[in-house]
C-alpha cells in the first residue's frame, strides 16, 4: 500500500472518528444556519446594514482571546468540557426566542458573543480530543473529512436557515441550532475515550496562557505553517472584500456573488476528501505551499473579465485555501504534547484567522482607492511569495513532515 492511498474509508471504520464526524455535521448545520439568519434578523428589526454586520463581529471577536480561552481546554478533561459547552449554548440559544424588537438586540449580541467565545474553547478542546481518539496516521484524513463536512454544511444549512427564518422567524433558527447542540451532545456521550485529570497548573495565568505561543514560536515545523496560514488568510480577506467589484466587472448583479461562493465551497468539499493522501505524499509544508500557490493563481486570474475563468478561479480557491489550514492543524496535533495542545491549537487559530478580519477591513478601504484588477494581481504575487517560502524549507524538515506518523511511532 503506498503512502498516498486514500484512507477515508479507514477513518469512517474507526468508531470514534465516525461519531465525531457526525457531531461536526449536526452542530455545523445549526451554526451555519444561525450565521446567516442572525444578520438577516437584525436587518429586518433595524433596517441597518451596520448593525447586521455586528453579528459577525460579535461571533468573531472572541477569537482575539484564543490563547487565554484555549487555556481552559487544557485545565479540564476535553470530553466533559465539550458536553458542557454544547449544553450551555443550547440553553443560551433558547433565550433568543424572546427577541422580537430592536430593544432586544443586546440579548442577541450577548448570546452571539458567548457563542463565539465558547466556540474558541470548543475548537481547542476538539483539536486535543481528536488527537487522542483518532489514530495518528489518520489525522490528516480526519481533518480533511472534517473540512468536507463543515464546508458541505455551509452549502446546505444557510438555505435551510433562510427558509426557516422566512416561515417562522429568527427564533425558529435559534431553536434549530439549540436542538443540533443537544443532538451533538448525545453523540459525544458515546465516544470511548479515557482521559486523565490534568496536572495542577504551574506558573501564573499569563505564563500558562503564553505557553502555546512559545511552543509555536520555537517549533521549526509549526511556526512557518502557522505564519503562512495567517498570511494567506490576510490576503484572502482582502480578496474577499474585492468580490463584489469582480462581480460588477463581469456585468452581473451582486447576487451573483452567491454563485461564486457556492462554487468555492464545492472546491473545499473536494479537497477535504483528498487531503489525507496529499499530506502523506507531500508532507505538511509542501501540501500547504501547493495550496497557497494554487490560490495565488486563482486570485490573480480573477482580474480577467470572463465568467468561465472566474468560476474556475472560485473552484481553485476553494481547493487551495483549506490546504494550509488542514496542514497546520494536523501538524499541531502531531507535534504538540497533550497537556499543551488546547492552548497551542487556540493560539494557532487566532494567528491564522484574525488576519482574515483585518484583510476584510483593509480590502474594503483599498477597493475604493485602486483598481480591483491591480489589487488582485498584487494579492496573487503576495500569495505566491508566501508559497515560495514554504517550498524552500529545509530538506530535513520536509523529510520529517512527509514521514508517516506510523513510521515515527511504531506500535
Amino acid at each position: 500500500m503506498t503512502t498516498s492511498t486514500w484512507a477515508a474509508p479507514r477513518v469512517l471504520r474507526e468508531r470514534n472518528a465516525r461519531l465525531y464526524l457526525s457531531c461536526v455535521v449536526v452542530s455545523g448545520f445549526g451554526t451555519s444556519a444561525l450565521w446567516l439568519a442572525s444578520g438577516v434578523w437584525v436587518k429586518d428589526l433595524t433596517g441597518s446594514d451596520g448593525l447586521a454586520a455586528l453579528c459577525l463581529l460579535a461571533m468573531w471577536a472572541p477569537t482575539l482571546a484564543g490563547p487565554a480561552l484555549g487555556t481552559l481546554a487544557d485545565r479540564a478533561r476535553r470530553k466533559p468540557l465539550l458536553i458542557c459547552s454544547n449544553l450551555l449554548l443550547a440553553a443560551l440559544l433558547l433565550t433568543l426566542l424572546t427577541v422580537d424588537s430592536r430593544r432586544d438586540l443586546w440579548l442577541l449580541y450577548a448570546v452571539l458573543f458567548v457563542y463565539g467565545a465558547a466556540g474558541v474553547v470548543h475548537d481547542a478542546a476538539e483539536s486535543a480530543l481528536v488527537a487522542a481518539v483518532v489514530p495518528a496516521a489518520l489525522l490528516g484524513d480526519f481533518n480533511g473529512l472534517r473540512m468536507t463536512a463543515t464546508e458541505g454544511m455551509k452549502l446546505l444549512a444557510p438555505l435551510a436557515g433562510a427558509g426557516l427564518y422566512s416561515a417562522y422567524g429568527g427564533g425558529s433558527v435559534a431553536l434549530l441550532d439549540a436542538v443540533t447542540f443537544v443532538l451533538a451532545t448525545g453523540v459525544l456521550c458515546r465516544l470511548r475515550v479515557s482521559e486523565r485529570r490534568p496536572e495542577p497548573p504551574v506558573g501564573t495565568w499569563s505564563e500558562r496562557t503564553t505557553e502555546g505561543a512559545r511552543h509555536l514560536r520555537h517549533h521549526p515545523r509549526l511556526r512557518p505553517l502557522v505564519l503562512a496560514g495567517g498570511a494567506m488568510m490576510l490576503f484572502a480577506g482582502v480578496g474577499g472584500a474585492l468580490l463584489y467589484a469582480v462581480v460588477a466587472g463581469l456585468g452581473h448583479s451582486p447576487a451573483y456573488a452567491g454563485v461564486l461562493y457556492a462554487v468555492q465551497g464545492a472546491g473545499s468539499v473536494a479537497v477535504g476528501l483528498l487531503s489525507g493522501p496529499a499530506l502523506r505524499l507531500l508532507g505538511e509544508r509542501r501540501f500547504a505551499a501547493c495550496g497557497i500557490a494554487l490560490t495565488a493563481g486563482a486570485v490573480a486570474l480573477r482580474a480577467v473579465p470572463s465568467d468561465p475563468v472566474t468560476l474556475a478561479c472560485s473552484a481553485a480557491s476553494g481547493v487551495g485555501l483549506p490546504c494550509v489550514l488542514i496542514a497546520a492543524l494536523t501538524a499541531v496535533q502531531r507535534e504538540t504534547p497533550d497537556a499543551l495542545l488546547g492552548r497551542t491549537a487556540a493560539t494557532a487559530n487566532t494567528l491564522m484567522f484574525t488576519p482574515n478580519v483585518i484583510g476584510l477591513a483593509l480590502g474594503a478601504l483599498l477597493v475604493e482607492l485602486a483598481d480591483y484588477r491591480l489589487l488582485l494581481l498584487i494579492l496573487g504575487a503576495g500569495l505566491l511569495a508566501t508559497a515560495a517560502l514554504l517550498f524552500h524549507s529545509p530538506a530535513s524538515a520536509d523529510r520529517t513532515a512527509s514521514r508517516s506518523p506510523s513510521d515515527a511511532n511504531p506500535a
